[in-house]
């Protein structure tokens, strides 16, 4: 259950940070709205995760997870570069969570 919790306070992190990019600065309601509540969200879901994962493996996988998804959807969505930096970056983050799972960091 700690990881299905940790997918979804996961997911709402990457949805806030995503509308924070619409929300101009603070400036649109709606999109400053939907990041206020997914952080929110994904807080209170992280610490539910607590409960049964450690704190440096469930910290480690939100936010590297997070980082990677949002600069894939950088790259993806808002036209942002890709070099070969950013994407060893990238693969060194999902490496790591990966690394942490199999030895059995919970």
């Amino acid at each position: 259950m700690g990881y299905l919790l940790l997918g979804v306070a996961i997911a709402a992190e990457v949805g806030a940070t995503t509308a924070m990019k619409f929300s101009e600065g603070f400036s649109r309601l709606v999109p400053s709205l939907v990041t206020v509540v997914g952080y929110v969200v994904s807080f209170v879901l992280l610490a539910q995760t607590l409960k049964t994962l450690s704190v440096g493996t469930a910290y480690a996988i939100w936010s590297g997870i997070g980082t990677a998804a949002i600069a894939t959807i950088g790259l993806l969505f808002f036209g942002e570069g890709m070099t070969m930096t950013k994407a060893a970056g990238i693969a060194l983050i999902i490496v790591g969570v990966v690394v942490l799972n199999l030895g059995g960091a919970h």
